[in-house]
């Protein structure tokens, strides 16, 4: 079983481009569940008017995941209308799509997070508030933090915690890989976006 980390970036695109990888992101999605490819969102990074994105990271696992990941990885050629600026002439919209090995990725190790236990605050009752239920998992190598006080059960919150924490971690690494990227993606745009891997007609309303 494959796990690859994907992120759909708008990089220094206008709000159409971000709308673009809303819509790119929602038929990823799509056409991962016909092909049987498991598709978590683990962060969406909202852009300034509702129903953008300015990236979208999601983790994939499947057997046969080369092929989807071909057909996307590169930049995705948008062309449409503007849904926001009326008669803007424009009509070619570019966003990038980056893939990664999760195994590349610094590897999750539970041991590098220091847990500890604090009071809860907020409704529950008198002993939410009396018992040191809520749990705080620190990753020591990022400094990355993550709080869970979800359940009255310690231990579930401690199990909470470190399913968050792995989750984030694993949307930081892979967003160090993604800032290299983005930023070749900058610098070779011209001649990136003359070659998209895939094109796209369709509104983005």
């Amino acid at each position: 079983m494959k796990k690859m980390a994907i992120q759909i970036t708008a990089g220094k695109g206008p709000a159409e481009c971000c709308r673009v990888v809303a819509c790119v992101q929602s038929l990823m999605i799509k056409q991962a569940k016909q092909q049987g490819i498991q598709m978590k969102v683990l962060e969406n990074k909202a852009g300034e008017l509702n129903g953008t994105l300015l990236s979208a990271t999601m983790m994939t696992t499947g057997d046969n995941l080369d092929m989807f990941i071909k057909e996307w990885t590169g930049t995705i050629q948008w062309i449409a209308q503007s849904p926001y600026r009326k008669y803007h002439k424009r009509k070619n919209w570019f966003v990038g799509v980056a893939a990664f090995d999760v195994k590349e990725l610094m590897q999750w190790n539970p041991k590098d997070v220091k847990l500890e236990t604090c009071r809860s605050s907020g409704p529950g009752g008198q002993n939410v508030n009396k018992v040191e239920t809520a749990v705080r998992g620190t990753h020591l190598p990022s400094g990355l933090q993550v709080m869970a006080m979800d359940t009255r059960s310690q231990l579930e919150n401690k199990n909470l915690c470190m399913v968050r924490l792995e989750a984030k971690i694993l949307v930081w690494q892979t967003e160090q890989l993604v800032a290299q990227q983005q930023n070749q993606w900058q610098e070779h745009n011209a001649l990136e976006r003359g070659n998209p891997v895939k094109t796209i007609k369709a509104d983005l309303f």
